[in-house]
């Protein structure tokens, strides 16, 4: 399994496109989690949403590799 895709004559780690990918479905996540109200019982909203990021995105790591 090849590690780097060629984007414009330049390879580009696989990675980049798993953040890619885990920043768009966070996106998605956050506003499906803003309108059921579910920030209301979180302590600190910026953090939830910064380690959901990170858990997507680990995750999403996880499967390419």
């Amino acid at each position: 399994m090849h590690r780097d895709f060629a984007l414009f004559d330049a390879y580009v780690p696989t990675i980049l496109l798993a953040f890619a990918l885990g920043c768009i479905s966070t996106w998605v996540l956050d506003r499906v989690l803003a309108l059921t109200g579910i920030y209301r019982l979180v302590w600190h909203p910026s953090l939830f949403r910064a380690s959901v990021l990170v858990c997507v995105c680990g995750i999403l790591g996880l499967l390419i590799y």
